[in-house]
């Protein structure tokens, strides 16, 4: 670790590419998903007393569970239109949300269309370049299911989770499809709170650099970071909406007492949305202090080249005036004229340095 933050002092940081992945994003033009190659499904069957768990490579295995009075959880790893549209088809999902499912650099939002509460938002993670990715988590709730859509399969938040549901006597166990719908987005959500304390570990190693070198690295850094920042903010501060169109929504499929959990999902949503803001002015902080440190490295380059030059000025007066060519100068055929001008051009600077430094010039 100590070595590493080292090396990200010697080789700069220029990543303009990231820049074009940010902004680029045009909601006019309909993206084209890439069909997922491979397709894992996840299914958990449960009640009180009751628990199946298995495991699928084709929907069409997960429909004879659509129809029971257990709760029933289908989280599908890997996208595809046709396996999509299947599924719902097969638990009466509206056409309007399976083309949300598909859809590509949604902004988080949460809908109601006839028996389905449906919430569409952004799972995030770090990289080894501390960017901040994202991966769209698509969460249909209906009567007795849970239906989640996720496009990779080989990491997600909701392990905690499933250990929990396999464990009888679990609250989950004990709780109706809404219950479980909110510890999917509480999870999610915990997990902002993760990229966020690695993103604030760069923030303080930045800060750090800023201080010791402040450099044209330590620009880019800043540069880069806040670009992160505006990812992180774009994706967690519409979630704040979502949860409270859950707390306000008297839709049958919420119990009544499931609303408080919502409200403390709000809490942590309030918090992170607050903290993103902090970093940011934090880093415009930042990038003001970087600036301030040229301008005083500046001032105090001007500053000794100021006084090295009126230190030479009394050399410079003294040569010119006995290198003149004139035939009648004071003292110029005097034997020790020579030990004289050069000990007033030591002298006089001298002199000089002692009241500059009296005065405090430096």
């Amino acid at each position: 670790m100590v070595a590493t933050k080292y090396l990200q002092m010697i080789f700069p940081v220029f990543n303009t590419k990231r820049t074009k992945e940010i902004f680029g994003v045009n909601p006019t033009i309909t993206p084209v998903r890439e069909e997922a190659t491979n397709v894992k499904i996840h299914l958990f069957s449960y009640n009180a007393t009751e628990f199946t768990e298995k495991h699928f490579t084709k929907v069409e295995d997960c429909f004879p569970f659509s129809n029971t009075s257990n709760i029933t959880w289908i989280n599908i790893d890997g996208l595809r239109k046709e396996d999509v549209e299947k599924v719902c088809q097969q638990f009466k999902i509206h056409f309007l949300l399976s083309e949300d499912i598909l859809s590509v650099g949604q902004r988080p939002k949460m809908d109601e269309v006839d028996d389905v509460m449906f919430c569409l938002l952004n799972m995030l993670y770090t990289n080894k370049d501390a960017a901040v990715e994202t991966e769209q988590i698509s969460i249909a709730l209906g009567k007795n299911f849970v239906i989640s859509f996720q496009d990779d399969a080989d990491r997600d938040v909701f392990d905690s989770l499933r250990s929990k549901l396999r464990v009888t006597g679990s609250k989950l166990r004990q709780t109706g499809a809404d219950y479980l719908c909110y510890s999917l987005i509480d999870m999610i959500v915990d997990h902002y709170f993760v990229v966020m304390e690695k993103l604030s570990e760069q923030i303080e190693f930045i800060e750090e650099e800023i201080i010791r070198f402040g450099n044209a690295r330590s620009l880019a850094r800043i540069n880069s970071m806040r670009k992160e920042l505006i990812v992180l903010k774009r994706n967690v501060s519409p979630v704040r909406e979502l949860v409270n169109g859950f707390i306000r929504s008297d839709n049958d499929l919420l119990e009544e007492k499931t609303t408080k959990y919502f409200k403390d999902v709000y809490d942590h949503i309030v918090q992170a949305t607050d903290l993103v803001e902090n970093y940011r002015d934090m880093m415009t902080s930042m990038q003001d202090l970087y600036l301030n440190k040229a301008n005083m490295r500046l001032n105090e380059v001007m500053k000794v080249m100021a006084i090295v030059t009126c230190l030479m000025a009394p050399a410079t007066v003294i040569g010119g005036i006995f290198g003149m060519n004139f035939d009648s100068i004071p003292a110029i055929h005097n034997k020790y004229g020579f030990l004289i001008a050069v000990s007033l051009m030591l002298f006089i600077p001298l002199w000089m340095i002692r009241i500059f430094r009296k005065r405090g010039w430096f």
